[in-house]
């Protein structure tokens, strides 16, 4: 082979050599790892970050797919629906009555008679005139933000729940204390505030003892006592002797409270003869704080709460 067909040969293939170069260097530039796609961005696998981390999916594929992140927990399930106000007892009640007035209803909604069994929600629990009676109830979660426990004596040493009052309660019952002991009339305190779980076991306990329907004669539903308003007390004589029971009506301590209590803002709840009204029976050692002005309006015509609100007949159950 001549020099010069040599030379030509090696030309050529250092130009093979050099093409076949750039041909892979090309490919190579081509195939690098794209950039990472920002959050929220949708990468084609039918997923969004902004699903998983909370943030509001872009669209995808023409459709809009923006879920607010509150409307779907983690994990995907559907959110638990809001609680009904259900009293304890396994059984559903009737829808609330809603604002229906009384005669004067103390920004209070929802006052019921108790027709066909309904029983309303108070729309404002926290009123010291609230009318809690067996249709008309507390919401499930109302707990009295002033609580303390009056400087009076009670049957018990303990500093526990029943001895506590709302303090404007709590204060009308150490000036009602005071003032029997001017007229040598010495009380004492049973029972005061219970909470709804409280009240809840209560109940509770008496349906697995005597069932639902004679439990409820004597007992109050969660919700429908006036004791977890705070506003409530149960008192005795000082010797603790017929501390809620009936020969309570016949002490001379009874007596004084008949007289004088609407005087320091306590009404006697649960009046003689009243029960086809109040739902409950006749109850001398109830007291229920409302302030001085109602409580004198109360006791100057024999009416109860009930009456005052337009909100009788209840039923004859407790």
């Amino acid at each position: 082979m001549g020099r010069g067909k040599f030379l030509m040969l090696v030309a050529l293939a250092v130009v093979v050599v050099l093409g076949a170069y750039a041909v892979l260097e090309k490919k190579e530039a081509v195939t690098e790892t794209p950039p990472k796609l920002a959050e929220g961005a949708d990468d084609g696998s039918g997923e969004s970050e902004g699903e998983v981390s909370g943030q509001t999916p872009q669209e995808t594929g023409g459709e809009a797919t923006e879920t607010p992140a509150t409307d779907k927990p983690s994990g995907g399930e559907a959110t638990t629906p809001p609680a009904t106000d259900k009293p304890s007892g396994g059984e559903a009640t009737a829808p609330p009555v809603t604002d229906k007035p009384g005669s004067a209803n103390g920004g209070q909604a929802g006052i019921s008679k108790g027709e066909d069994g309904a029983i309303a929600v108070i729309g404002k629990p926290e009123s010291v005139a609230a009318l809690v009676n067996p249709f008309n109830m507390l919401p499930d979660d109302y707990v009295p933000g002033d609580l303390v426990y009056p400087d009076v004596r009670f049957i018990f040493k303990e500093k526990i729940e029943k001895r506590m009052m709302r303090k404007e309660a709590a204060e009308a019952l150490e000036n009602l204390f005071a003032g029997a002991e001017k007229d040598n009339i010495y009380l004492a305190g049973v029972s005061a505030y219970r909470s709804h779980k409280t009240q809840k076991a209560l109940f509770d306990r008496y349906v697995k003892r005597d069932g639902y329907e004679k439990a409820r004669t004597y007992s109050a539903l969660p919700g429908t006592s006036e004791h977890e308003t705070g506003l409530a007390v149960d008192v005795t004589s000082s010797d603790g002797k017929c501390a809620a029971a009936d020969c309570f009506g016949d002490t001379k301590e009874a007596d004084w409270l008949k007289k004088y209590a609407a005087d320091y803002g306590f009404i006697i709840r649960y009046p003689e003869g009243k029960q086809g009204i109040t739902g409950y029976q006749y109850e001398p050692w109830h007291l229920r704080y409302v302030g001085v002005d109602l409580a004198l309006e109360i006791a100057a015509d024999g009416s109860t709460l009930e009456e005052h609100y337009d909100a009788v007949p209840v039923s004859g159950t407790k």
